[in-house]
């Protein structure tokens, strides 16, 4: 072989190392980021669903003081 052909290879090895290395890396940092973002949908989930309770609870108190309101009123 000759020596442009061993060098052709090497260069070539060489830069499919890297794109392996890169595209490795990347899926790294993609995976990293995903669960970050499924951790900040999780607590955004747990703090809707916690507003849908309170809201029930405090439509159940308004019916409640209105029904207080109505029996207590001299009539």
């Amino acid at each position: 072989m000759g020596e442009v052909v061993q060098a052709a290879l090497i260069s070539g090895a060489f830069a499919l190392l890297g794109s392996a290395l890169g595209v490795i890396a990347s899926a790294k940092m993609t995976n990293y980021r995903l669960e970050q973002l499924e951790k900040k949908v999780e607590k955004h989930n747990k703090v809707v669903e916690r507003m849908f309770r309170i809201e029930g609870r405090m439509d159940e108190a308004e019916h409640e003081i209105k029904d207080l309101k109505q029996f207590h009123q001299p009539h």
